[in-house]
């Protein structure tokens, strides 16, 4: 089977599906142990430490539709206190599902009418 890269196909955000510009390039941390390692005093040996990450999904470049106030959609989403349902669909069509919330501020670039986020949340990315 060969190796399939490019852009993302979608990303569902509390079940609304959002498009990709083709150049998109999404980065995806299914989340799970961050490792650090430290060295004891006598220099030969030494101690792995462990830190939970949560998952996350950067380079989201999501077409935005003013006619389905998307923009807005994602400003609630952010408002909110809960985890919401997000999933992305790789080129492969490998699809990743979490429960997730937007981090950082929302811009939308009325150019190009799209709006880049950031999607983290606790646990790992689930593959479908």
């Amino acid at each position: 089977m060969a190796i399939v890269g490019g852009p993302c196909e979608s990303a569902s955000i509390k079940g609304r599906t959002f498009g990709f510009p083709a150049d998109a390039d999404v980065k995806i941390n299914i989340g799970g142990d961050s490792n650090t390692v430290e060295s004891n005093g006598d220099g030969a040996t030494g101690r792995i430490l462990k830190e939970i990450k949560p998952f996350s999904i950067s380079g989201l470049t999501l077409s935005v539709d003013d006619d389905k106030d998307d923009h807005q959609f994602l400003q609630e989403i952010i408002d909110g206190s809960d985890f919401v349902d997000v999933s992305v669909t790789k080129p492969n069509g490998d699809v990743y599902s979490g429960q997730g919330i937007i981090t950082g501020d929302l811009e939308s670039s009325v150019k190009t009418a799209t709006a880049e986020v950031t999607i983290s949340g606790p646990g790992k990315l689930t593959k479908q």
